[in-house]
């Protein structure tokens, strides 16, 4: 994506513009709340399929976030394989099963038992799509040579939150998985050592019998996230 011959700064007119009257603009900020309000995070999927082209749009809107100095340093391997799909889940289990065994420690056990979670995790094979979300920690230019990627944690943040909406958007749930450590993702996945796996991200319809935890229907209010200075 990159040229070494090509680091030059050259500005265009901005493409596109809204122009939105307040009144407008307070519609659609009630609107986009409302329909962020009915994202749910999924445990239970059917194994109904998810057409290729939903999923990669959803992934291309993800690749239209910010990023630091737009290095874009994110990758991600959107899995459909049955057999890829029960590798990984049969590796994450087998770090969650010593995250469990004591490796968290207890608080984090302690804290994670309003959520429901065990070591079992049937949804990696269940849901028709897996999406693992990698961060580039160094890019490189088309001879080898590395390069510098920065703010590469926050960029991927906020790209993975694209992806997240996108996909609700799209009618679908999901459910977002962070085994630990995650290094054989990478192996998996033959992807180099220059990435670092950050999330499993299931994908798919939730099951007619789907339950999510009482405690997630809490969200902090807008006086304890927000301070607004005037």
């Amino acid at each position: 994506m990159f040229s070494q011959d090509s680091l030059s700064y050259d500005p265009l007119p901005l493409p596109d513009r809204a122009a939105y009257t307040d009144a407008q603009m307070q519609e659609k900020a009630t609107e986009f709340l409302a329909h962020m309000q009915r994202r749910h995070t999924v445990r239970d999927f059917t194994d109904q399929p998810v057409p290729r082209q939903v999923i990669e749009d959803c992934i291309r809107a993800a690749g239209t976030a910010p990023s630091g100095a737009n290095h874009q340093p994110w990758f991600f391997a959107a899995v459909s394989n049955p057999e890829l799909k029960a590798r990984i889940r049969a590796e994450a289990e087998e770090e969650e099963r010593k995250f469990y065994a004591g490796g968290a420690g207890d608080e984090w056990i302690k804290a994670l038992e309003p959520i429901g979670t065990n070591e079992d995790k049937p949804h990696l094979t269940i849901a028709p799509w897996l999406i693992v979300v990698f961060a580039q920690r160094w890019g490189e230019f088309a001879d080898g040579t590395r390069y510098k990627n920065y703010y590469v944690p926050e960029s991927v943040n906020i790209a993975t939150g694209v992806l997240l909406t996108a996909l609700h958007t799209a009618g679908l749930v999901s459910l977002t998985h962070t085994p630990n450590p995650m290094k054989f993702l990478n192996g998996a996945l033959g992807r180099p050592t220059s990435e670092k796996p950050t999330m499993i991200i299931a994908v798919g319809h939730p099951a007619e019998n789907a339950m999510v935890p009482s405690v997630a229907k809490f969200k902090k209010p807008l006086e304890e996230i927000c301070q607004v200075f005037e």
